[in-house]
């Protein structure tokens, strides 16, 4: 989609809180990982809040198509999909001794990575930018 056809349309107000509400959530499961024994791509990938999110984002995304909202749904479902692969090859890299290391590493990088994404989708929400995910 090209860049004015994004902005052109006005999404209602409703589905702009939906949006505040789905990014709230995401960081509601990254601050449960960050105060809590579980890891930062853990609480975000199994939380609760963020599964009620991304199940949101696929209700909502429809709605959304044609605004500026559209890239937003994209960008939290794509993160929230990229964080579950990325939780699963540090899973997979666990239970080999070889791979704790590195599997300690990816765990670390992926946390560090949904927080970026979070706030960098939600600070683009605020300012009413879309998020272009081939930049």
């Amino acid at each position: 989609m090209s860049e004015e056809t994004l902005t052109d349309a006005h999404p209602s107000p409703s589905l702009v809180n939906v949006a505040h509400l789905v990014y709230a959530l995401h960081a509601l499961s990254l601050l449960i990982g960050i105060t809590t024994a579980a890891t930062i791509i853990g609480a975000f990938v199994f939380g609760m809040p963020s599964i009620i999110a991304v199940i949101i984002n696929y209700l909502k995304r429809g709605e959304a198509r044609g605004t500026f909202l559209e890239s937003h749904f994209r960008w939290q479902i794509r993160t929230f999909w990229f964080g579950l692969l990325w939780c699963l090859i540090g899973g997979f890299l666990l239970v080999t001794f070889i791979g704790i290391p590195l599997a300690i590493v990816v765990f670390i990088v992926a946390g560090l990575w949904v927080i970026y994404r979070i706030a960098r989708g939600w600070l683009a929400l605020r300012d009413r930018r879309p998020m272009y995910t081939n930049r």
